[in-house]
């Protein structure tokens, strides 16, 4: 596997994209980021996560404030001149049980439910689920917003032991957002969401954390979710 930290240059991006980029419009990034793909036919090769670049604040930097994307993929990206600038490393942790891993993992929580009379299980997002509960007037009340962390805390919790790992502590969650997006071609917008998670796990199981973090975590992933993104703390 290949971890790639991947600077955008907006010179080369037409000015609708550009604004979708600045936005964090999904589609565009991953629309955008198979670029680096060029060859290649079939399942889509990488993860991806996007955030903003940030200032060196030791040399008294300024914020950047330029996208910036970490991609994890199955083989070695190619850069696109004048477009994409790629750093890549090859991606072979060594692990053993007992270490300890800081993280950050953006992800779409989301639960299947069955419903009766419906053909297929529908998926819910979970923070939603936990802030239904209450009533119209407590959904904005610290006990609502505390209720629904913590279901974002239990999701993670849940696949934390088929996945190699457990948590050392409650991570802290936090960029709980919804997201729309139109598709060229299909009428129907595409909704999911996603929210932020970052803390410090214990490895169990070598093997099946680092297939974990090539597979990645829930849902959306072609949507920028689902990269754990791991350092020795």
């Amino acid at each position: 596997m290949y971890l790639s930290r991947v600077r955008v240059d907006l010179n080369g991006l037409s000015r609708e994209s550009l604004f979708d980029i600045l936005g964090g419009g999904a589609y565009a990034a991953h629309q955008l980021l198979w670029q680096l793909f060029p060859e290649h036919e079939g399942v889509r090769p990488f993860l991806f996560r996007q955030e903003m670049e940030e200032s060196d604040i030791a040399q008294n930097k300024a914020p950047k404030g330029l996208p910036l994307f970490y991609v994890l993929s199955d083989r070695q990206p190619a850069a696109s001149q004048g477009l994409l600038d790629v750093h890549c490393k090859s991606f072979e942790p060594n692990l053993s049980v007992g270490d300890q891993l800081a993280f950050r993992l953006r992800a779409n929580p989301t639960v299947a439910r069955r419903v009766e009379g419906a053909k297929h299980s529908l998926r819910s997002d979970v923070l939603m689920a936990a802030k239904k509960l209450f009533p119209p007037e407590q959904r904005t009340s610290e006990s609502c917003v505390q209720a629904m962390d913590q279901a974002a805390r239990d999701w993670l919790k849940i696949r934390a032991d088929n996945g190699g790992f457990r948590l050392v502590m409650d991570p802290e969650v936090s960029s709980y957002r919804q997201h729309v997006i139109q598709k060229p071609g299909r009428r129907d917008a595409i909704r999911f969401s996603s929210v932020d998670y970052e803390g410090l796990l214990e490895v169990t199981d070598p093997g099946r954390l680092i297939e974990t973090i090539s597979q990645g975590l829930g849902r959306a992933k072609a949507f920028g979710c689902g990269l754990p993104l791991v350092r020795r703390p």
